[in-house]
């Protein structure tokens, strides 16, 4: 039995090394934390978060509170929301050995599960920022934080999750929707008790639900500082923040801003409250995380947790003292580093085995496939060891497949990653708006990509098919604007995209011109219906199906107001949008033929006389791949269904066996062909159709060139001519019954 000591008038034990951060049990808490490199640490117990002197000021011993890099100790009688820091001291030497150990300063644990307290950076040499005196050498702050920075917070896990188990929906099923858990609710006409939290995203389930989404994408939620941000708006004066939080500070603590009230306890059951609920109603939980870099910034960032603890270790150094930045963000994480894998992992498994989300979309992730020169090594790096880990297998993990240093490798991930699709966006928005030498990409794009997704192990869900995102234009602002206009950022609208592929359709802006009115309208149709009747696992940004609009700032994320802000009024004032929206998810659910577990091949696999594709121009087999080709229209056999797939989208009888013949399968599923033909030219044309399957006519179910788009399922009127007239601008969806 571990021997007993009294330390700073507490009882306590020489503590384990096994599992970092904080482990609470019925005698108290286990406090562990990695350094390699430093001299010393001492752990800091607080009353409260704003306090600046600690209650207990406990040194670790080397021989007894150490085991290798990792320093412990057990503390008797510890509860939940006790708060707690750490001093670390050892070299301040960045120009040789990378070293910032400055004892001076209180960190934050990098595994603690809650976070409390505000940041006051306004004093900046309190968080050790570097400047350089006329002389030329390194300044080192010996002013106390402990007054200014944020304090962990010991949580106690036990939650009552009433049977929830994670939902597995298959990728070919998913249909994601990205949202921002303040930006959602916090409008006042959201019309929820506690708006801008986690709470207030169980009251809009109903409305996603009716949506018809499957899963749901949270803009990061880990701790950050929002008021990092030391910019003033331009226009109103008012001070800018951090809004989208592309900038952690702990990987396993859910932001406080989003709780009912800034406690790192209650924001860890009220995340875990949402995630519940969502469940119930059949739908998952992915997070958008940022492993990629921190909110530490560069060298003459402040000093908040990794750069105290083992600067060395934790980033990527250049000569040292200063940081690589493939990240744009002033700093990158050593990914690949041992130690940094394993909290990379760490936080993982904890978000799934803890907080039960369905998985990830990982920022900038061609990052973590860098080894420490830069170099690109994805089957030797993390995202790897991130595909097998056995804790994560079922979980969806989905790349952004590039970085701010140029590194574009789409497709080029291991097994099991999806990746959103950056060059779905560009070719849609290029053909839609009216681009020319377009119509092969176009194609592409519509069958899955799998000009990029070739691998043997890849197949047309790993494309994530995305039109509009966080970054960038929202729909509505895509078919009004020409240009970004970013001037509210402060930053001269330098900031944001310029490369948007975006058409205003002849008027820049807001305009009571009721022809461009209607045909931005129908420019948002088409977007919206060509998303879902591609092959790959379709996007939707929140608000787009609501004509959100951002008054064309493509990068809002420094404002906490209206630009980012859900106006649900704009759901009764846009119904007409919304409603076609649902339907096009819904059409979506019910062909089979959308949602391909494999790529097209053109060949007739059933022997039904109709190819899995077939593509056409306005003659019928004679597709216009030309420069000036403006015009693409393609068939779909509807019939070709992957038994296997369908059989796994269906319930499991309570044997947990599949007992469904394929005759079953196809009396669910509709199995008609579809037509679907895309007129992006500025004139009318008339297309040929190709023959239906045997014994069946055409039927008109989506044109968006008509006010009322779509017809309700069974009420599609037929098509009763070989040839039909689509508009200009617009979309035509058929289907044979």
């Amino acid at each position: 039995m571990a021997e007993v000591e009294i330390k700073e008038g507490l009882k306590t034990k020489d503590g384990s090394p096994y599992l970092l951060g904080t482990s609470l049990d019925h005698e108290g808490c286990n406090f562990a934390i990695f350094s390699r490199n430093a001299t010393n640490i001492f752990l800091l117990l607080f009353n409260k978060p704003q306090d600046a002197s600690p209650s207990h000021k406990i040194k670790l011993d080397e021989k007894r509170n150490k085991t290798g890099d990792v320093w412990h100790i057990f503390i008797y009688d510890i509860k939940e929301s006790q708060h707690y820091g750490y001093l670390v001291d050892g070299e301040y030497w960045p120009e040789r050995k990378g070293h910032r150990f400055n004892v001076n300063k209180l960190l934050i644990d990098p595994y603690a599960k809650a976070i409390s307290g505000a940041y006051k950076w306004e004093n900046l040499s309190s968080f050790g920022y570097e400047y350089f005196s006329p002389y030329g050498d390194l300044s080192f702050s010996t002013e106390k934080n402990s007054n200014c920075t944020p304090k962990g917070v010991v949580v106690d896990d036990d939650f009552d999750w009433e049977g929830d188990r994670p939902l597995n929906i298959p990728l070919t099923e998913t249909i994601i929707y990205e949202l921002h858990v303040r930006g959602f609710t916090k409008d006042p006409s959201s019309g929820v008790k506690y708006p801008g939290t986690y709470l207030g995203l169980i009251e809009k389930i109903p409305y996603l639900k009716e949506l018809g989404i499957t899963t749901v994408e949270l803009l990061p939620v880990h701790e950050f500082n929002e008021f990092e941000n030391t910019r003033i708006n331009p226009v109103t004066k008012e001070q800018l923040v951090n809004f989208t939080g592309y900038s952690s500070l702990g990987f396993f603590a859910p932001q406080t801003w989003y709780a009912t009230e800034r406690d790192g306890v209650k924001a860890v059951k009220e995340f875990k409250e949402m995630v519940k609920a969502f469940h119930k109603e059949g739908i998952e939980v992915i997070l958008d995380v940022v492993y990629n870099h921190t909110g530490e910034g560069n060298e003459a960032g402040p000093t908040v947790s990794f750069k105290g603890l083992d600067n060395s270790i934790y980033y990527m150094l250049e000569n040292g003292r200063y940081y690589k930045n493939y990240s744009g963000c002033g700093n990158t994480l050593n990914c690949n580093h041992p130690v940094v894998k394993h909290l990379i992992k760490d936080s993982l498994r904890y978000w799934v085995v803890d907080m039960h989300v369905d998985g990830f979309r990982f920022d900038l992730a061609a990052i973590l496939g860098r080894d420490s020169s830069g170099k690109w090594i994805p089957d030797y790096s993390v995202l790897t060891e991130i595909t097998e880990d056995p804790i994560l297998y079922k979980t969806k993990i989905i790349a952004e497949s590039w970085d701010a240093a140029g590194l574009y490798t789409v497709g080029q991930f291991p097994k099991r990653w999806a990746e959103w699709n950056g060059k779905y966006r560009d070719d849609v928005r290029s053909f839609i708006k009216g681009d020319s030498g377009k119509a092969g990409d176009m194609a592409k794009r519509i069958s899955g990509s799998s000009d990029i997704f070739h691998y043997e192990h890849r197949n047309p869900c790993h494309s994530i098919n995305i039109m509009t995102t966080h970054d960038g234009f929202t729909l509505n602002d895509l078919v009004s604007y020409n240009e970004k206009h970013n001037e509210q950022n402060g930053e001269d609208n330098r900031d944001g995209d310029n490369h948007n592929l975006s058409w205003n359709c002849g008027v820049e802006g807001d305009t009571n011109n009721k022809e461009i009115i209607e045909l931005r309208d129908k420019q948002m149709k088409n977007l919206i219906a060509i998303l879902m009747v591609s092959q790959g696992t379709p996007m939707l940004f929140g608000g787009d199906e609501m004509k959100f609009s951002k008054k064309g700032n493509n990068n809002t994320y420094c404002h906490d107001n209206e630009l980012n802000w859900i106006n649900w009024k704009l759901l009764d004032k846009n119904m007409d949008f919304f409603e076609f929206c649902k339907y096009m998810i819904q059409f979506r659910k019910n062909h089979p033929a959308l949602r391909r577990h494999r790529f097209f091949t053109g060949i007739d696999a059933d022997g039904d006389n109709t190819p899995d594709i077939s593509w056409h121009g306005v003659e019928v087999g004679k597709p216009d791949w030309g420069t000036d080709s403006h015009a693409i229209a393609f068939m779909l056999d509807g019939s070709e269904i992957n038994t296997f797939a369908e059989i796994n989208r269906l319930k499991k009888d309570g044997t947990g066996e599949f007992n469904y013949s394929k005759q079953d399968i196809l009396e669910q599923l509709d199995d008609s062909n579809i037509y679907v033909a895309i007129n992006s030219y500025w004139e009318d044309l008339t297309f040929k159709l190709p023959e239906p399957a045997d014994s069946k006519n055409w039927h008109m179910a989506i044109n968006t060139a008509e006010k009322k788009s779509f017809y309700e399922i069974g009420e599609e009127p037929r098509v009763n001519s070989p040839i039909i007239r689509v508009k200009s601008r617009s979309v035509v969806i058929l289907i044979d019954k």
